[in-house]
């Protein structure tokens, strides 16, 4: 089990220049927009859908992941957490009291970055049922 950290300040930051951008495509009342859930899953889906980010645009691809990330941290009661394992640093959602990790920013860039279309709805709603089958199906720590 990685060790998991609270978020630092610069990592806190770091999501929250992420989320100005997914913001900034609102184009009134953003943080109204960003919001919901909907709201979150409608910004990540028309990026998507309008090649508005390439494979060569990791950072903004993680930021699309950011956004899913808050979407299910919004749906599932989950925590951004800091994550220190093998790979180095990095965030993740986690669900309280448990040793359930998510790692939704990299979920987007790999496909795309590998060629794959990303069907934001069904990675969403696979992503959530299997959180929820760990979590509630006995398998948890």
């Amino acid at each position: 089990m990685p060790e998991s950290l609270t978020l630092e300040a610069e990592e806190e930051e770091w999501l929250e220049l992420a989320r100005g951008w997914i913001k900034g495509h609102f184009a009134q009342n953003p943080d109204d927009a960003y919001a919901s859930i909907e709201g979150k899953l409608a910004v990540v889906r028309a990026n998507l859908a309008q090649g508005w980010v390439g494979p060569e645009d990791t950072w903004k691809l993680q930021s699309l992941g950011i956004a899913m990330g808050d979407a299910l941290a919004q749906d599932l009661m989950l925590d951004w957490v800091t994550i220190d394992d093998e790979y180095g640093r990095q965030p993740a959602l986690n669900w309280p009291g448990t040793s359930i990790l998510c790692f939704p920013l990299t979920m987007i860039s790999q496909r795309v970055e590998e060629g794959e279309r990303v069907d934001i709805d069904m990675m969403y709603e696979m992503t959530r049922e299997e959180l929820n089958e760990i979590a509630f199906g006995g398998e948890a720590e």
